[in-house]
């Protein structure tokens, strides 16, 4: 069974607080790592439609039939059990890590624990695999791989194909999720939505654009980006704004949350058909940029994200927090290292002051470090 580096978090977490909430994408491990974790607790599914039916009707037999320590797994279900949840701790505020509850919105979840457990629940996030959580070996496979498989966890303990997993994670989780979040009358239009995104990740998003592709308004795609960001299958990465006198963007960018999931929406069957698509550099780039984003919810921490651009078209794919600063980061599929790649490094320095060296991440074999900028293979930045 594969380390999940959010052990050492939820580790701690467990002895802070009375409750311990691990939201994420389906099929991320959630269940498992509960499980493995917390084995002496009593396991309760509410996908169950018997269990569900009596936490919803009798919530007071139901708590009353699996008393501490328990997981409730996909809380989401039945919401209302965690006032329940909130008076059993508030009777007893000595008790840590005895309630652990899953879930899979993250928008009626939040909601949900701001009303009933505010202040009694610690909140983790928990992403697919991560690369420092792949057998080492697996890892120098070539990234056409890496990027068409993806890094969903039963890819890697079942060997079941890709995309016969990504079809069935579309029609099963997604399209159900979807309904239940909000009513989508043209199903069409939403699978329409969701493959012109897979082809622009790494650009900035032009609501009115995907709006006419789509053929419904610019504020319905804005209400559906939400609801992808509310189910997981995507997350923002938002402009960085700072008083450095410039015309700013004021679009974030979007990426998927699983980079194979997005390869299984542009219709790629193999992963000798990625280096050819013209989607290759924002899928490299996707998969870069999410590892990122799991490094910081692993440890615990929001992952406090940006990009950088200004209308003169000086760019920076990702700022990365470092302290009260960030460091710049350039992201390139290429093989090979060209001394042009640090150029936006070296002018966001410039205009920030800051003296953090950059970092370059790439797919070569070169690794140094230079008075602006480490350069780094992207297999090698998170240990």
């Amino acid at each position: 069974m594969l380390m999940r580096k959010i052990e050492k978090e939820l580790k701690t977490t467990a002895r802070e607080y009375p409750v311990v909430t691990i939201i994420g994408p389906r099929q991320s491990g959630k269940t498992t790592l509960a499980r493995k974790f917390f084995h002496d607790h009593t396991y309760v599914n509410l996908e169950n439609p018997e269990l569900r039916s009596l936490a919803l009707d009798d919530p007071k037999t139901f708590m009353l039939r699996y008393p501490v320590p328990v997981i409730f797994d996909e809380i989401q279900n039945v919401p209302e059990l965690l006032s329940w949840i909130q008076v059993a701790v508030d009777e007893d505020p000595d008790m840590t890590g005895v309630y652990i509850l899953t879930g899979s919105h993250q928008l009626q979840l939040r909601e949900a624990i701001t009303q009933s457990l505010a202040g009694r629940t610690a909140l983790l996030e928990l992403f697919p695999l991560a690369l420092n959580e792949l057998n080492k070996e697996y890892t120098l496979k070539d990234r056409e791989t890496l990027i068409f498989k993806g890094f969903m966890p039963r890819l890697h303990d079942k060997n079941i194909r890709p995309r016969r997993l990504y079809r069935d994670y579309f029609q099963t989780y997604v399209e159900r999720d979807v309904r239940k979040l909000m009513a989508i009358e043209n199903q069409q239009a939403f699978e329409l939505f969701l493959k012109l995104l897979a082809g622009r990740i790494g650009h900035e998003v032009n609501y009115s654009a995907l709006a006419g592709q789509v053929g419904i308004s610019a504020p319905q795609i804005k209400k559906w980006l939400s609801l992808l960001e509310a189910s997981f299958l995507v997350f923002k990465l938002p402009p960085f704004f700072n008083n450095f006198g410039k015309r700013l963007t004021k679009s974030p960018k979007v990426y998927f949350v699983e980079v194979g999931l997005a390869c299984y929406l542009l219709g790629l069957d193999n992963p000798e058909q990625l280096e050819r698509d013209p989607a290759f550099g924002g899928l490299f780039e996707n998969m870069v940029i999410a590892e990122a984003y799991k490094s910081r919810i692993n440890a615990g921490l929001k992952p406090s994200l940006y990009f950088y651009r200004d209308r003169y078209q000086n760019e920076i794919d990702l700022l990365y927090p470092s302290g009260s600063s960030f460091i710049p980061i350039e992201i390139k599929s290429s093989r090979t290292y060209r001394s042009e790649f640090l150029k936006g490094i070296r002018y966001f320095q410039k205009l920030s002051g800051s003296s953090i060296p950059g970092m370059l991440i790439y797919d070569g074999e070169l690794e140094m470090e230079k008075d602006e900028a480490v350069v780094k293979n992207f297999r090698n930045v998170w240990p």
